[in-house]
């Protein structure tokens, strides 16, 4: 799982989208008008990212998210960002996104990979189990044929990652569940691998998937050890204390993973051992 260290890809807008910073009410404005796609590009980003509880913002995100025909932008947004980046917001918004989880739904049916991934997130955010069936369809056909490369692209048949984050997030751990999950952890793409064992962990709990990720804190690519560092966060997998305090990345990944063990986890190490770990780090 690549991306920002909460394991779940965020598109930010360019300093050029930005500008100077904006309230909720100009993000609500922005998201509403119709004749920039990059301004509402924004709005949505904005929304998401400040967790809005304005009355309009999921109406509008809704709307947004159904803003899906190929069609050219402009402004350096390219089709269906919009509704990406709708469906990320929502994923943030809950309680009061819970009531489109049927549009998120309608989304992860739809052919464009980015959308069905940023539908996939946001459903494991929302702790959907509506998602679980047909997440498990498209995972169902295996590491070969879901898992297999997009002929001429660095993609996946499936956006993967996500969908597996999804059913680990959604935490349904029922035996249909783990058999699609677990022929993942033998995928060929380390980031497949992580995202795999970190489902199984949050589902089962059972202590070989937490070695599974431990081991991916020793890859050669710093990719892939950020990825199990936020995979062993998200899963609060307390016995990964120590093997993340001496992974070769970033001090801030390694903060971010340990404040998943304290918040998540339970168990040993205690509580005051991963925050004076988390305090040697700063």
């Amino acid at each position: 799982m690549a991306g920002p260290p909460n394991n779940s890809p965020e598109a930010s807008p360019s300093d050029e989208q930005v500008g100077a910073p904006i309230s909720e009410a100009e993000a609500i404005e922005r998201l509403r008008q119709s004749q920039d796609p990059s301004q509402q590009y924004y709005g949505a980003w904005w929304l998401g990212r400040m967790r809005s509880q304005h009355p309009e913002a999921v109406p509008l995100l809704r709307l947004a998210l159904r803003q899906r025909r190929p069609r050219d932008l402009g402004a350096g947004v390219e089709e269906n960002a919009v509704a990406r980046n709708a469906a990320r917001a929502l994923g943030k918004l809950a309680p009061l996104a819970l009531a489109v989880v049927s549009d998120l739904l309608e989304v992860l049916e739809d052919p464009d990979d980015g959308l069905r991934e940023a539908a996939a997130r946001a459903l494991g955010d929302l702790r959907a189990q509506k998602a679980v069936a047909p997440i498990c369809r498209r995972l169902a056909s295996g590491p070969q044929q879901a898992g297999a490369p997009r002929p001429g692209t660095p993609r996946l048949m499936e956006p993967c990652e996500a969908l597996l984050e999804a059913l680990g997030s959604i935490g349904l751990a029922t035996e249909p569940v783990l058999a699609v999950v677990e022929p993942f952890v033998d995928h060929e793409r380390p980031l497949i691998r992580s995202a795999a064992a970190r489902a199984l962990l949050q589902l089962s709990g059972e202590a070989r998937w937490g070695a599974v990720l431990v081991n991916l804190l020793e890859h050669p690519q710093l990719q892939v050890r950020r990825a199990a560092l936020m995979d062993l966060g998200a899963a609060g997998w307390r016995p990964a204390l120590e093997p993340i305090r001496r992974t070769l990345a970033e001090n801030s990944l390694k903060l971010m993973a340990l404040r998943g063990l304290v918040e998540q986890g339970s168990g040993e190490p205690s509580q005051p051992a991963l925050l004076a770990c988390m305090d040697e780090l700063l």
